[in-house]
């Protein structure tokens, strides 16, 4: 059980949030009855938004990470180094958030994700109901895609949307209920610091993308469980950085993938099938940045 007087540690990785952090970092008071201590793993954000936010507030720190090193690394050197502070009783030594600066928490958000865990001691993870800014519910809790049902969901997941394999790639049949997932969306994350260490924390050959899958995979592979949490809510303005770079976030999307499939087909044999997934990713890829780039250009005329 967590203590009423070590506040919960949350981690946000930065890169030129803009008007996104001020919103997160004010949704926190509300969102627990404990009180918070912030990290902001910064990427290298030129709008100097993250700094002025540290300057503000005593318990936001602004933790330069050397580069735009993506997102599972940047929460990764959040946690080394808070590390120090949790060993000293300084923050709660249990659990740990993980989340976006686009996040905004609802209100007891933080509390009823302790509360998850707290009714599910093998969890290593829970993740709250995510609104998007339409007011649909994001589908953040999945089953891990398989190579059967990755194939069949690149391939028709946007000609056939109701397609089998996308809808079990998918697997958002119910976002209502507190139930087990294979992994939970990265955007907000309470984690348990043990099961966490005892993984490795996130892979960081994940730029971005896939490293939530690929820590939800490697909690279940060692034991532990990932749970959706509907009573928590947030919203989180899903995209609006993938938007405005969809050249660099697309291709580092199938690449992610790629690794993904890659890393669970590691033996000799496996070669051609590996080559088969690569191919396969790289025209998807390189049909989604067109697509991108075409609709920009239909948006200005």
């Amino acid at each position: 059980m967590t203590t009423s007087q070590t506040p919960i540690a949350v981690i946000t990785v930065t890169y030129s949030p803009g008007r996104h952090l001020r919103a997160f970092l004010d949704s926190l008071p509300g969102a627990t009855s404990r009180g918070v201590h912030v990290v902001l793993a910064d990427n290298g954000s030129r709008d100097g938004v993250p700094e002025e936010a540290a300057s503000r507030s005593g318990n936001v720190e602004f933790l330069p990470t050397g580069g735009n090193l993506g997102y599972g690394t940047g929460m990764n050197v959040g946690a080394r180094h808070l590390r120090p502070a949790r060993d000293a009783g300084d923050i709660d030594p249990e659990y740990l958030l993980l989340s976006n600066p686009d996040v905004v928490f609802g209100e007891g958000a933080i509390d009823a994700m302790i509360a998850c865990m707290e009714r599910h001691p093998e969890a290593a993870a829970v993740g709250p109901r995510i609104v998007e800014p339409d007011g649909s519910i994001y589908p953040s809790a999945r089953a891990v895609p398989t190579l059967r049902n990755g194939i069949g969901h690149a391939l028709l997941g946007q000609v056939w949307p109701s397609n089998p394999w996308t809808r079990s790639y998918r697997d958002n049949a119910d976002m209502d209920s507190e139930r087990e997932a294979g992994w939970l969306s990265g955007s907000c994350l309470l984690v348990r610091w043990d099961a966490f260490d005892a993984v490795g924390g996130f892979d960081e050959r994940y730029f971005m993308y896939m490293e939530d899958v690929d820590l939800g995979d490697r909690f279940a592979r060692a034991g532990f469980r990932n749970i959706y949490c509907p009573s928590a809510e947030i919203a989180h303005d899903k995209g609006h950085a993938a938007g405005r770079h969809a050249e660099t976030m697309l291709p580092a999307h199938h690449e992610s993938a790629y690794r993904f499939q890659a890393d669970r087909l590691p033996h000799p044999w496996q070669a051609p099938l590996r080559g088969l997934i690569r191919a396969g990713l790289n025209a998807r890829s390189a049909i989604a940045v067109t697509r991108a780039r075409t609709n920009r250009k239909d948006s200005h005329v």
